[in-house]
């Protein structure tokens, strides 16, 4: 019989053995007893096969052999996943210390959760702090809204996993926010203020080296909420907002990337479905203007209030998951 308060965790992995070792070994040093971590390397030739034989007593699972995407590689360990609480942790990500007795925790204080999801601090390549992504009380009606959830920081029962089915390997860019909402779709999700682990942000990262292809896919999961039969009823109560929130989606990233006319051209879109996400967003939209009107010398004065305001979040969070209220 399984411990019910056992815990799996899947680490992708592919060509990261520049931070591999790190994301494992943040995970094997949680001091969970009841744990079962998996790791499946989708055939790497960077050294990470040499990272993960170095731990293999350690882990319950690990295999090194060709995939076809991070989601059929993440699938390979959710099949294997034996615990009662699930997760998956890429091989860029790390955990901080204590984040696992802290959702095991709050999974056995929420019995009717099925999906717990925490804050993220968002580092460099050096492990630096950037910034923390904060969240909210979230509901399934706000992820439909595109508010995205750092995916280090989500946990889900897998009760609710064997009822939602994998992941959907067509998706490369938003495998994990459309995840959310058809496991948000079968039970109640919810915020713990604390943060959880730790997202890494650097060149070869999707999220830095991809940006454009996150816009593409938020409007495809728009014409699949359109018509599952899942949410196709959510879908028209809720239609302007779920395409203002995609088009805001779309123009971060963007605006990310530098393609700063396409990015503002997508705020605007949003602007007209419903202004509450570019209003909730100013600040990254009063950026990105000024990038556009070429403002040389507002556009250093609005970066620095940026990291200003960053490190004034950070500071105040203490980073620590302990500290958070």
């Amino acid at each position: 019989m399984t411990d019910p308060f056992s815990i799996s965790v899947i680490t992708p992995s592919f060509n990261q053995a520049a931070y591999l070792e790190q994301t494992i070994l943040s995970v094997l040093n949680q001091n969970i007893p009841s744990l079962q971590y998996i790791v499946i390397d989708g055939n790497s030739t960077d050294g990470s096969q040499e990272i993960i034989r170095k731990h293999e007593k350690r882990l319950a699972y690990w295999v090194s052999e060709p995939d076809r995407g991070q989601a059929d590689a993440i699938n390979k360990g959710l099949a294997r996943a034996e615990g009662e609480i699930v997760a998956w942790l890429n091989s860029d990500d790390y955990y901080l210390p204590g984040c696992l007795a802290t959702v095991l925790t709050a999974f056995a204080q929420n019995p009717d959760t099925g999906l717990i999801f925490g804050n993220v601090l968002s580092v460099d390549a050096d492990s630096r702090p950037i910034n923390l992504m904060r969240y909210d009380n979230w509901e399934l009606n706000d992820l439909m809204r595109f508010r995205i959830i750092g995916q280090p920081g989500v946990f889900f029962r897998r009760s609710v996993m064997k009822k939602a089915g994998l992941l959907d390997t067509s998706y490369h860019y938003l495998l994990d926010h459309q995840y959310w909402l058809r496991l948000a779709r079968i039970a109640p999700i919810q915020h713990i203020p604390k943060t959880l682990a730790a997202a890494r942000f650097h060149p070869a990262a999707k999220n830095v080296a991809m940006a454009t292809e996150f816009g593409k896919e938020a409007f495809r999961l728009v014409e699949w909420m359109q018509f599952d039969a899942d949410f196709s009823q959510h879908y028209r109560r809720y239609q302007r907002k779920i395409k203002a929130g995609a088009y805001w989606i779309n123009a971060r990233y963007l605006s990310e990337s530098g393609e700063i006319k396409k990015a503002i051209a997508s705020y605007f879109r949003s602007f007209f479905y419903h202004p509450q996400p570019v209003l909730e967003d100013w600040r990254r939209f009063v950026y990105t203007l000024v990038s556009l009107l070429g403002l040389g010398k507002l556009q250093p004065l609005a970066y620095k209030l940026r990291d200003s305001r960053r490190k004034r979040r950070l500071s105040e969070s203490q980073i620590g998951i302990h500290h958070e209220s």
